[in-house]
């Protein structure tokens, strides 16, 4: 099963002969572009926040991992721009006991391209839904998350965690052997695990999301 999904667009934008690479900003925090003397074409990669992770504390259940972050990327003529506003996905919070992940929060540059959070694990001893993965949009590429997939029987009635799914920059929390700690996703926009065993059990929290963005002229 692939781990993430895409889309191009039809619209195919180059960067000019004789141009090249000068410098490029990267945001882990919401902020501001502001574009540098000389420059006159980005491309920009925006990734979403991951979800976060479910728990449960009972032995038949079948708690989920969170969806990976969308992502999206475009190259934009900032001939006549001068700045842009960053907002940067927030990570989705894994759960406490017996109850769903958080959503990751959605990523943008401007109005330009955009890439939603993976959705939050939910829990369930029946057969809850995968958490859906973040979608991209408005980019010349636009990817979608991986979903967050459910827990496996290690023993006979004995669940354990789901696994947080991928995002374009970021990787899932693992699987983990039930009573063990639900594992945080990495990277940029993977989603937490899901957690299931006794006490008080906690989901995996997803990471947050980026902007990249490489400067030309």
């Amino acid at each position: 099963m692939a781990l993430l999904t895409d889309t191009v667009s039809s619209n195919t934008t180059s960067i000019a002969a004789g141009s090249g690479f000068q410098s490029q900003q990267i945001f882990t925090s919401s902020g501001t572009w502001t574009k540098p003397s000389g420059i006159t074409k980005i491309k920009v990669t925006v990734v979403g926040g991951g979800g976060g992770g479910s728990a449960w504390d009972s032995s038949d259940d079948n708690p989920m991992g969170g969806g990976g972050g969308g992502a999206s990327i475009e190259v934009i003529d900032v001939s006549s721009i001068s700045s842009v506003a960053v907002t940067i996905g927030a990570a989705g919070a894994g759960s406490s006991t017996n109850a769903d992940g958080s959503a990751g929060g959605t990523t943008s540059f401007g109005s330009y391209l955009q890439a939603t959070g993976g959705g939050g694990g939910s829990r369930s001893n029946g057969s809850p839904s995968a958490a859906a993965g973040g979608v991209g949009s408005n980019g010349d590429i636009n990817f979608t998350g991986q979903k967050g997939s459910g827990g496996m029987d290690q023993y006979s009635n004995q669940s354990n965690g789901g696994m947080g799914g991928n995002s374009l920059l970021g990787f899932g929390g693992a699987f983990m052997q039930r009573n063990n700690n639900a594992q945080a996703g990495t990277g940029f926009g993977g989603g937490g695990g899901g957690m299931n065993g006794s006490g008080s059990p906690t989901g995996g929290v997803g990471s947050a999301g980026i902007v990249i963005v490489e400067e030309y002229k």
